[in-house]
């Protein structure tokens, strides 16, 4: 059985987890505190989780998830990551991850900072795109006709195939947005990004929080083409 190893156990990340344990996946989580606060989330998701140190994460996961603030990818370990697939999940955001001047001026991305810091893993960008609350809830088995897609971009042929396999058990299928230098289509504020996946509902709206809708492979596709860089739209 595929273990998944997660460095940051948040939203997205405990998100990932309930996914990965419901399709089968053994999971160890991990978080910058300790594992001894993640106990609550552990015993939600049974005997196919435990709790780690960001290190023996790394070093378990067969298949490992990095979602931890951007300005914190420094402190994922290396070494343990050598030759595994690195599923990247960050965004930019400057007020809480301080000033990047590589990505203020869009001469790199997020997911090709993480590459450079793990030079031999297989970083594939993925899940950075999608509110957590949606990606649990818009998960659905292979054929069914709401099924979501979600983007991927990685440098590594065989990576993303591995990662295609992943979303594909998890629930969602895949859009290849291309190598990592691409990633910037689905980033943060572009076409592509979270609110390809919002709907309105008057009980969602109450509540505050909008529902979220199927996404197909052709709608996607379309949205990745048309996003624009922060350069042409006057923003970052």
């Amino acid at each position: 059985m595929t273990t998944v190893g997660l460095i940051g156990s948040g939203n997205i990340g405990g998100t990932v987890a309930r996914l990965a344990v419901a399709a089968g996946y053994n999971v160890v989580l991990s978080n910058s505190r300790g594992p001894e606060t993640l106990k609550e989330l552990v015993d939600e998701l049974g005997p196919h989780a435990r709790a780690a140190t960001p290190g023996e994460a790394a070093e378990a996961g067969d298949l490992v998830v990095v979602t931890i603030p951007l300005g914190a990818y420094r402190s994922v370990p290396v070494e343990p990551l050598a030759g595994k697939v690195v599923i990247d999940t960050n965004n930019y955001y400057p007020q809480r991850d301080g000033q990047i001047p590589e990505l203020d001026d869009e001469s790199t991305t997020t997911s090709e900072l993480l590459q450079r810091h793990l030079p031999t893993s297989k970083v594939v960008k993925t899940f950075n795109n999608i509110y957590f609350k949606h990606l649990l809830s818009l998960a659905r088995p292979v054929g069914a006709p709401d099924r979501s897609a979600l983007s991927i971009a990685g440098d590594d042929a065989e990576a993303k195939v591995t990662v295609t396999a992943f979303l594909d058990a998890l629930g969602y299928n895949t859009v290849d947005a291309g190598p990592l230098a691409e990633g910037w289509r689905f980033q943060r504020d572009t076409a592509a990004y979270a609110t390809l996946y919002f709907g309105s509902s008057p009980d969602a709206e109450q509540a505050g929080i909008p529902a979220g809708v199927p996404v197909d492979v052709a709608t996607v596709r379309a949205a990745l083409a048309a996003a624009r860089r922060y350069a042409d739209t006057g923003g970052n």
